[in-house]
């Protein structure tokens, strides 16, 4: 979906403002409230905005512990591991990838006690071949998307923009 200027400077607005109210966008933008919120629908129909809710701290709830680790799985057996993943509360994502393994979950802990054996009930997961871990010392870039939008944004204006 193409991106205008409009919808990256509504983009930003919501990434750095997101408790604010449709009519507060409206008035920063300088644009009818039926505008912003057409384009807002338009946005999210087409999969550029994906949610809205909180952003939640796993560390504040006693999980400040992250690794990420790395499945092998038996072929054949993609499908029903994934589905096993999302059974164990302590997984927050995963994919299927390339390379070395042939999903990578990200995982949070209490402390390394608990990361073990949260990796020991995955290592039991009927197709799971073997994991390899690696554990998150500091975080050094957040989780971000304003930069990605900036650029795409600047993209759409193009270079006389």
């Amino acid at each position: 979906m193409a991106v205008d200027a409009l919808d990256t400077r509504i983009l930003r607005l919501l990434i750095e403002q997101p408790r604010t109210s449709v009519r507060e966008y409206a008035r920063i933008l300088s644009i009818a409230r039926g505008t912003l919120q057409a384009r807002n629908d338009r946005l999210e129909r087409n999969g550029v905005i994906t949610g809205t809710g909180p952003v939640i701290s796993p560390a504040a709830l006693g999980h400040p512990v992250l690794a990420f680790v790395h499945l092998e799985v038996t072929q054949g057996h993609l499908d029903e591991v994934g589905e096993a993943l999302a059974a164990v509360p302590e997984i927050v994502e995963a994919f299927s990838t390339t390379g070395g393994g042939d999903l990578l979950t990200r995982v949070v802990a209490r402390d390394n006690g608990h990361l073990e054996d949260v990796i020991q009930q995955l290592i039991q997961l009927p197709g799971v071949v073997r994991t390899r871990t690696e554990v998150a010392l500091r975080e050094r870039v957040p989780h971000r998307l304003l930069p990605l939008v900036e650029s795409v944004g600047r993209a759409a204006v193009g270079p006389t923009g």
